[in-house]
């Protein structure tokens, strides 16, 4: 299951020339439905799976956000929420091939919501659950810790991809079973420059406290490592052109937590994040990865390694062999 306390309608559009105070005539302008929570869920869904997605959504945003989820086969359970759901926008400038993005903050957070999303995370069975993303304002620092002392008690694994207060506060109090930070989120943890090395010598000293089994730390262009207690392994991202970086790390999130899942050995779901993360860079604003592409680059990466591969993520490109 994924969690998406502060979701967004993510837009994007394409601008021959972006400049200051003019108006900036765009074109061809698609919506989807964002934040991270949402996206981990719409990669699951590309994959041939069918997620749980617990999500706040509130005013006309937010039953345009719910529309656009009604249309994909995920089992929602939405609250509602007081705050107009974000409006994230995505300007693809053609003559210099820049993206912008602006991100607003979201709406705060109202009194009696996080303790509703608590009450549903109490109620629903589920294995995994992913807690990702920027926290509303008004919501503390531990409330992703919160979440994981109930995936325990349920037996369950929390997979974290978090930054700041939240992604600190929740290793230091909570058992988590996979952490993603990327290498900024690390350097902002550790409080230093770090390189590869460095960053995964900084992930085993998390792993050796013993609340943490897993991470991850997406280096963009230099690929990720994967640490646990057996040691680091270090995954080349794969040349690929260039369409647009939105939904890279959720893409990897959601490729790899579907390949937990599904049972993939850890080291073969971390080389299908590293192919997803990479193949959401091949399309354009916010469309994520394809199916398509995510098993191709994961085929080529296992074949480099001189691997086989899992068949069952070798399949999914098939949807009538999933």
């Amino acid at each position: 299951m994924a969690i998406s306390l502060n979701p967004a309608v993510d837009v994007s559009c394409e601008a021959d020339n972006i400049q200051p105070t003019i108006k900036i005539r765009t074109r061809n302008q698609v919506h989807h439905p964002g934040g991270c929570g949402v996206n981990v869920a719409r990669v699951i869904v590309e994959l041939g799976g069918r997620p749980d997605l617990l999500y706040l959504a509130g005013g006309a945003t937010g039953a345009l956000l719910k529309d656009s989820l009604d249309r994909l086969p995920i089992n929602q359970h939405h609250i509602a929420a007081m705050g107009a759901t974000r409006i994230s926008y995505t300007v693809h400038e053609l003559q210099s091939k820049v993206e912008y993005r602006f991100i607003p903050e979201g709406p705060a957070m109202a009194e009696g919501e996080f303790e509703q999303v608590l009450d549903d995370i109490r109620r629903i069975d589920f294995d995994y659950i992913v807690a990702t993303g920027s926290l509303p304002e008004n919501a503390s620092d531990d409330s992703y810790a919160q979440i994981a002392e109930i995936a325990a008690r349920k037996n369950a694994k929390l997979i974290l991809d978090s930054s700041g207060a939240a992604l600190r506060t929740t290793l230091d109090q909570a058992a988590v079973f996979l952490a993603k930070p990327n290498l900024e989120e690390m350097e902002q943890l550790v409080g230093k420059s770090l390189d590869r090395d460095q960053a995964g010598q900084a992930a085993m000293e998390i792993i050796r406290r013993g609340n943490t089994q897993n991470i991850v730390v997406s280096l963009g262009a230099q690929g990720a490592i994967l640490a646990r207690e057996t040691g680091v392994t270090y995954a080349p991202a794969p040349d690929v052109s260039i369409g647009s970086a939105v939904g890279a790390g959720d893409s990897f999130v959601g490729a790899m937590t579907y390949a937990i899942a599904a049972d993939v050995e850890m080291t073969e779901a971390f080389q299908f994040g590293v192919a997803a993360g990479s193949a959401a860079v091949m399309t354009m604003g916010t469309q994520l990865c394809r199916a398509e592409d995510v098993v191709r680059l994961y085929q080529q990466a296992s074949l480099l390694r001189g691997s086989a591969g899992d068949n069952r993520l070798l399949n999914l490109s098939n949807p009538a062999l999933r």
